[in-house]
């Protein structure tokens, strides 16, 4: 009895440690930012006509959209291992966020997922959260490469292709070498076999696929457009297809640049700067959209996450007949 208890204990304990991580994690991202200081980025938006009740209730309802389809997605996905309600799968993908956002590119989404599921389909689980992620990189890839061949033949960058080319021939190699590293290694083949992986994605219901591809092009939209409505805000005269093409290549870049989670935002910010000084733009209102996106679409969907988090209670064991 003693032995429950206490183990009930350090569960909340857990739980109650994720929750003040991620809220300190906020804290720290708001506070010591070097590039923005929050006194600075405060001014800046009570400069423009950001706080009316309408443009706040368009932004959040925006937001609202972006995890609706990340919702529905995920709901779609893990039916095809166990049939979900869309209240489980908003309680599991804002409770996972909340706890994977103090973990290097929230790569804690995969085991916090995988909690709220049997031990016995739990590696299925984390290999379909897998495909979620790789759906959404696909789109951010597509409209990224797109975007950047727009923004390159427009724009004369001042890029050495010598040291281009012998980075990706660095990265090439490297991602070589790791994969003959990971397939001589007994403990990781046992578990995480790339035959597996590929028998996992090749059978995959294809209708799903689909329509996981269509949700992520939906989520990718929707962002893509709120960073373009808060350069209207901010008053900055831009047209549409400018403000795209550098949208879609600033999501590229930062995307495929590897960071470690104290950085992301920095480097993120950084390379918004750079593409949209090409525009003109002052990198201060850069930085502040930055910002917001990160307040509306990972901050204010973790602060309700929290509460799932709280509320969680994992799945009774399996009954072994």
């Amino acid at each position: 009895m003693r032995t429950h208890k206490t183990k009930q204990f350090f569960f909340v304990l857990i739980k109650l440690s994720l929750v003040v991580g991620a809220f300190y994690f906020i804290y720290q991202k708001l506070t010591n930012n070097s590039e923005l200081q929050f006194s600075t980025f405060i001014a800046i938006i009570t400069k423009t006509e950001l706080f009316s009740f309408k443009t706040i209730s368009f932004l959040i309802l925006l937001s609202g959209f972006n995890w609706f389809f990340e919702i529905l997605k995920w709901k779609t996905l893990v039916s095809t291992q166990e049939k979900i309600s869309f209240k489980q799968a908003t309680n599991q993908t804002l409770g996972a966020l909340t706890a994977s956002l103090i973990t290097p590119n929230r790569i804690g989404e995969y085991g916090a997922k995988a909690l709220y599921f049997a031990k016995s389909i739990r590696k299925r689980i984390m290999l379909v959260n897998f495909i979620g992620n790789l759906l959404q990189m696909t789109v951010t890839v597509v409209f990224g490469i797109i975007g950047l061949s727009l923004f390159v033949s427009k724009f004369s960058l001042n890029i050495n292709y010598l040291k281009l080319l012998k980075f990706i021939f660095i990265g090439f190699l490297l991602a070589a070498l790791l994969v003959i590293g990971v397939r001589k290694s007994k403990g990781f083949t046992n578990w995480f076999q790339f035959k597996k992986l590929k028998t996992f994605i090749l059978n995959f219901q294809k209708s799903v696929l689909f329509f996981g591809f269509l949700l992520s092009v939906l989520r990718y939209l929707i962002f893509s457009f709120q960073f373009y409505f808060l350069l209207q805000c901010f008053q900055i005269e831009i047209d549409y297809f400018n403000s795209m093409m550098t949208i879609t290549s600033m999501y590229l870049l930062a995307s495929i640049i590897p960071t470690i989670f104290i950085f992301d935002v920095v480097i993120k910010g950084s390379v918004a700067v750079y593409l949209f000084s090409f525009l003109d733009i002052n990198q201060l209102i850069i930085l502040s959209i930055i910002t917001l996106m990160w307040l509306l679409n990972f901050v204010l969907p973790s602060l309700m996450g929290s509460y799932f988090v709280l509320r969680f209670k994992p799945p009774k064991p399996e009954i072994i007949s």
